[in-house]
């Protein structure tokens, strides 16, 4: 009886050894899952200056800084918590929470339930509310690439080159960026990338003592779970993936950004002619062709003399860029722009400038963008030739010139990084994965509603929910019945419509 029960063993030893020779990161997930499942999390008060307000909790999970190296060096990730709101009979586990970026904090989740957002009110019923700093972000061994005050401190260089000179100085500035990554934050930025951050999630999983993953990912987060469901196509539960990033591995990421210059022109022209449309009240004209006069009347001061020493056109963008991004935006960027048309820069200036005395913000502003560099430029390969740059952007801005060269030279630092690349993750069904819901406005420009048809096509069997001439980012915290009552179905019951769902937008801002 002895030897016959020795040969099973030996063999599972044996596997597990091949396992760990031939995938040492999946070896190493499991035995980080493993550990975290035995330790739990120790749930405590959150630190006073975490912002987050009883009743919710907050812990730690460790996990390797590197997964082929799993008793290594470990770091360790900031997570919170709020307990469901129903019975225990309705309690069906933890909901994650990844905001995008990448770079975002997923800290504030639970304040959905302590500020009764009424959206998400039956899930919450159902579900813990859990969120993390994801590794390098804010609590969770975060990284920096610049001083923070220099980071945010304005008026920036005029992104649109006038000349070569113009371009050779912004090139300079994205390697200097690339190389302060490297000096301030080296031991980190090799294993900082979505594979990782994947891994870290199914560790978390496995210290809140949940067998699947409940997940709710946004923007960035919709690839961090498409490429979760990949890897660990049976660890999850339900998936929710809203406003998706292209996750082609030829898209990944240099196409991606590229995509997003030609959606935000689209976008950009949707809000000024809202604008025009309710000149009555913003009074910067009565049609699409005045209201972008008006913008490029105001660019073209700025970039003269910068509003208050400290708003140039870069800073200008920076602002502006919010009303393509999110609806509820249109009338507070309206409404400060009016403002300065009417002769009172001062909202305009207070809007645009960063705030130097902010030293929490201006460090979490700073951290946010040197994850989001980090991350992108580690994840997958990028051109290195600056002719390549050149040639797609100055092509691109001919047509889209709202966004193209600012975006241009916010991931140039990753023409120059130093760190190793990974090869994009062939995002795929795997054996296992459940049905996945997909949500996507369709005139979204952070992420064009193309990389939503890309994931659906990859992700057999899920459903695609499209909000119908609309472009918010982020719309599953949006009031739209037809969207929220499917969103609370899937969470809540698992259920799904037969066939994918075409909504109504919601309701246009209002001045």
């Amino acid at each position: 009886m002895a030897g016959a029960l020795a040969a099973p063993a030996a063999a599972a030893e044996s596997a597990t050894h091949d396992t760990r020779r031939a995938n040492p990161e999946r070896y190493g997930v499991a035995v980080a899952a493993n550990r975290a499942a035995q330790q739990g999390i120790d749930w405590q008060d959150c630190p006073a200056d975490w912002g987050l307000e009883k009743p919710i909790t907050c812990g730690w999970v460790s996990v390797p800084v590197d997964y082929a190296k799993p008793y290594g060096k470990q770091i360790k990730l900031a997570v919170d918590r709020i307990g469901a709101t129903g019975t225990a009979a309705e309690r069906q586990g933890a909901l994650l929470y990844n905001p995008g970026g990448p770079g975002g904090s997923g800290l504030r989740f639970p304040r959905r339930v302590t500020t009764k957002n009424a959206i998400w009110s039956g899930a919450a019923k159902a579900y813990d509310f859990v969120g993390f700093d994801p590794r390098g972000v804010g609590r969770s061994a975060p990284i920096s690439c610049v001083d923070p005050t220099e980071f945010v401190k304005g008026p920036k260089p005029d992104p649109v080159p006038d000349s070569e000179a113009d371009k050779l100085a912004l090139r300079k500035l994205a390697a200097e960026y690339a190389a302060g990554c490297a000096e301030r934050s080296g031991d980190l930025l090799p294993h900082l990338h979505t594979l990782n951050t994947a891994r870290d999630l199914d560790v978390i999983r496995a210290a809140l003592g949940e067998k699947k993953l409940n997940f709710v990912g946004v923007s960035y987060g919709t690839y961090l779970g498409a490429v979760y469901g990949t890897l660990f196509p049976t660890h999850v539960r339900r998936m929710v993936l809203d406003s998706v990033v292209n996750p082609s591995t030829r898209k990944i990421w240099y196409e991606v950004n590229l995509d997003q210059d030609v959606a935000f022109e689209g976008r950009l022209v949707d809000w000024m002619t809202w604008v025009a449309r309710h000149d009555a009240v913003y009074h910067l004209g009565d049609t699409y062709a005045e209201v972008r006069g008006q913008w490029d009347t105001l660019r073209a001061a700025a970039k003269k003399d910068p509003l208050g020493g400290k708003v140039g056109p870069a800073e200008l963008i920076g602002f502006f860029q919010n009303a393509p991004y999110y609806d509820s935006m249109w009338a507070p960027v309206a409404e400060a722009w009016s403002a300065y048309a009417a002769g009172d820069p001062q909202p305009l200036i207070d809007a645009a400038a960063a705030d130097l005395t902010d030293t929490a913000g201006n460090i979490a502003a700073e951290n946010g963008n040197a994850v989001y560099t980090a991350v992108e430029c580690a994840d997958a390969p990028w051109p290195t030739s600056w002719r390549t740059w050149d040639r797609d952007n100055s092509r691109l801005h001919a047509r889209y010139p709202f966004m193209t060269w600012s975006n241009a030279w916010m991931n140039l630092p990753c023409a120059t990084w130093s760190g190793p690349r990974q090869r994009p993750t062939e995002v795929r069904t795997g054996k296992g994965l459940p049905p996945v819901l997909i949500t996507q406005a369709e005139r979204d420009a952070a992420t064009p509603y193309a990389g939503a048809v890309e994931l659906h096509k990859r992700f057999k069997g899920s459903r695609l929910i499209t909000e119908r001439d609309a472009g918010s980012h982020g719309i599953t915290n949006l009031a739209n019945p037809c969207l929220n009552s499917r969103v609370e179905a899937y969470l809540v019951r698992g259920t799904l419509d037969r066939r994918d769902v075409t909504c109504a937008p919601h309701a246009t801002p209002q001045p």
